[in-house]
């Protein structure tokens, strides 16, 4: 097997790992298992002689400390499926080699075209290597370039033992599409004190604030009766549904809002005459935002189903993930090594904010603090989704560059 970061990547992103939301198993697909094999054999083959799979699809690995002096033990962590929203059956990568700039029409399907104004970060790329789909699935740069970039890494600080470094842990996850991508690991077993998701996009960027995130479940009970003989007496749960849709706030959904701005988001409708159900995400940056948008929501349902005195519904929220800069905030170390990390790695570092989560948001509040860093790849989540040879390399010398600076400020 070869073992260049790019060598890796083609061989994770053909594996079919995409999770399933509706499925109550842990992993919720079985398939991802098959990629955390090829992990763990990859893992064994460079000398990580405790690398393995749990029941659960977590794969741990152990990279040993090589100096005598007390080091935090580090985790770098990326996940192994890939989401939902979009088919990863039968990925066929293609490498545009030495990128001339301009669009880049996919072969599988001529209608896909990743286009600059689209992906202004394609400029930057002139001279590079993408990696792109054929345009029929997405590419799986979320989060394959993670794990081939950490992989990698610990293959060269393996090779070259005069790098030195306190203990380092891997974890690699199942499930964090669909927002269960913790549920099931064994930190204790991990043992680490702080981690590194390897998950974000553009090269030089670190992370350390996501959404705070819930869901709201609204189930309404309609009064159903034979359409024949409904005048006056038939509520419509669908309709009800369709009402409380229709009066959300139009500023405040994905496609209105941007920056540190929330939302409200229709995720799923299902039902019949007699009984529908409503599944919103909500997100916002900070909790007081998110509890508000929970309450405008509540009092939009209330409102609507005042018109329908046969009828009632349940609202339910439930937390997802909370904001990760609170305990960040708590360990300035974390963000202040990676970024001198980027630096050492030859970049400027960007500091932001993900209008999303990782599984380092929830790692933080179960105990194990964790930023989110760069692995290069960009439009995830569809068939346009593309990535450079370059800056998979880049991700490569950070995380070499980050276990020499917790080692050196030690």
């Amino acid at each position: 097997m070869t073992d260049t970061v790019t060598d890796r990547f083609l061989r994770y992103v053909v594996i079919d790992t995409q999770s399933d939301p509706k499925s109550p198993a842990q992993p919720s697909t079985e398939k991802q298992k098959n990629l955390g094999r090829l992990l763990v054999e990859e893992l064994l083959a460079i000398g990580l002689a405790d690398a393995h799979l749990d029941e659960h699809g977590y794969v741990y690995a152990t990279i040993p400390s090589n100096v005598d002096k007390p080091v935090p033990v580090i985790c770098f962590c990326s996940h192994m499926d890939t989401a939902p929203d979009f088919t990863g059956t039968n990925v066929k990568p293609q490498i545009v080699r030495n990128h001339a700039g301009g669009d880049i029409r996919l072969a599988g399907d001529p209608q896909q075209i990743i286009r600059v104004s689209d992906n202004p970060a394609l400029a930057d790329q002139i001279g590079n290597d993408i990696i792109t789909t054929d345009g029929t699935t997405l590419l799986g740069a979320d989060d394959k370039a993670g794990l081939a970039e950490i992989v990698t890494a610990a293959q060269r600080l393996i090779d070259n033992p005069d790098i030195r470094h306190g203990t380092i842990k891997l974890l690699f996850t199942p499930d964090e599409e669909i927002g269960r991508g913790v549920d099931k690991a064994d930190l204790a077993k991990l043992g680490a004190a702080f981690a590194y998701t390897i998950d974000g996009e553009t090269a030089g960027h670190i992370e350390d604030e996501t959404f705070s995130a819930d869901s709201v479940d609204i189930t309404i009970h309609g009064v159903a009766i034979h359409p024949g003989f409904a005048k006056g007496k038939m509520e419509n749960a669908i309709k009800i549904a369709a009402a409380i849709v229709e009066r959300l706030p139009k500023d405040m959904s994905p496609e209105t809002t941007a920056g540190r701005e929330g939302f409200v988001h229709p995720t799923g409708l299902t039902g019949s005459m007699e009984k529908a159900t409503l599944s919103f995400i909500v997100r916002d940056f900070d909790e007081a935002g998110l509890a508000a948008k929970e309450a405008m929501l509540d009092k939009l349902v209330r409102r609507v189903i005042e018109d329908y005195p046969g009828s009632g519904c349940s609202f339910e929220v439930k937390e997802q993930y909370r904001n990760m800069k609170a305990i960040l905030d708590r360990h300035p170390e974390i963000v202040e090594n990676a970024m001198e990390a980027i630096r050492r790695a030859g970049m400027t570092p960007v500091r932001g904010s993900i209008r999303g989560g990782t599984d380092g948001s929830r790692l933080s509040f179960m105990g194990l603090p964790s930023a989110n860093l760069f692995a290069g790849g960009h439009a995830f989540h569809s068939p346009l989704e593309w990535i450079s040879r370059q800056d998979m390399e880049r991700a490569v010398n950070t995380i070499v560059e980050l276990v020499k600076v917790w080692e050196e400020r030690s």
